[in-house]
């Protein structure tokens, strides 16, 4: 008998998962000699494979330095991060980082498509006409397929947000690490977002890892919210969200589990930015 979707997220969620990326020991300096500043001060955090995790903190903390240790694009002062059991060194395949700043991340010069076909023209045995091919299937995915032929500078924020989204899928990520992703898109385009990022992981099953400083984006998104503490940072909470999925904008946030959730978040930020 085949189970339904929300019946094996249900077997899934029963059974605690095994650490796929996981980062222990995490300290980081940054300067030298007696200038030295330690902004991540024993970080230990583990991250379930399929599961979406969101880690939170007061601003300054530190929260997009520990995402590209995990990523690794830097390399930590003290502490080992490693991915299915391998020591993560260097920025591995099958781990994709989507920035915050989308505009630079887009080449100008390159078509909507070109953008996308980037993150696979390379592959063995990959020609214009496949990556193409495969480029506008995940334009479709995100809503753009009549704008491939357009460039980045001709379209809204939220658009070239989309192009980054389609182009993260593209490389067909194991786990996409999301640094701020909509803090630079208006509040209405934000929720379009949200909904659009929940739809793509449903549907490809990747591990998300978010940094965010919107709480209510965290709780609306994740299933477990991790909590920073001030610089030097470390790990103060992780909160189970148990929301249920699938999840609806405006729903799901009047829900008394999610309200409750808010305030305590909110409540741990507040008081660690005091």
């Amino acid at each position: 008998m085949q189970l339904a979707p929300a019946e094996v997220d249900a077997l899934q969620a029963a059974e605690p998962r095994a650490p796929y990326l996981r980062l222990q020991g995490i300290r980081k300096n940054f300067g030298a000699g007696d200038s030295q500043t330690l902004a991540i001060d024993g970080v230990d955090l583990d991250v379930r494979e399929g599961e979406f995790l969101a880690v939170i903190g007061p601003s300054g903390c530190g929260k997009s330095t520990l995402l590209q240790i995990a990523a690794g694009l830097a390399a930590p002062s003290e502490g080992v991060v490693s991915f299915e059991g391998n020591a993560v060194l260097a920025p591995p395949p099958g781990i994709v980082y989507l920035f915050q700043q989308y505009g630079k991340s887009l080449f100008p010069w390159r078509t909507v498509i070109d953008n996308v076909a980037f993150a696979i023209e390379h592959r063995p045995g990959m020609n214009r006409e496949r990556a193409h091919a495969e480029s506008r299937r995940y334009l479709q995915m995100v809503g753009l397929g009549d704008s491939e032929r357009k460039y980045p500078w001709q379209l809204s924020g939220g658009m070239q947000q989309r192009v980054t989204i389609a182009r993260a899928l593209a490389a067909q990520p194991r786990v996409l690490l999301l640094d701020e992703p909509f803090s630079s898109v208006d509040a209405l385009t934000r929720l379009e977002l949200h909904a659009l990022v929940l739809e793509l992981w449903q549907q490809q099953r990747f591990t998300a890892v978010l940094v965010t400083h919107d709480v209510d984006e965290a709780v609306f998104l994740a299933d477990r919210v991790a909590v920073l503490s001030r610089r030097p940072s470390q790990v103060v909470e992780v909160v189970e969200t148990e929301l249920p999925r699938p999840r609806d904008n405006i729903a799901t946030r009047e829900l008394p589990r999610f309200i409750e959730l808010r305030h305590h978040l909110l409540s741990q930020l507040l008081r660690r930015e005091a």
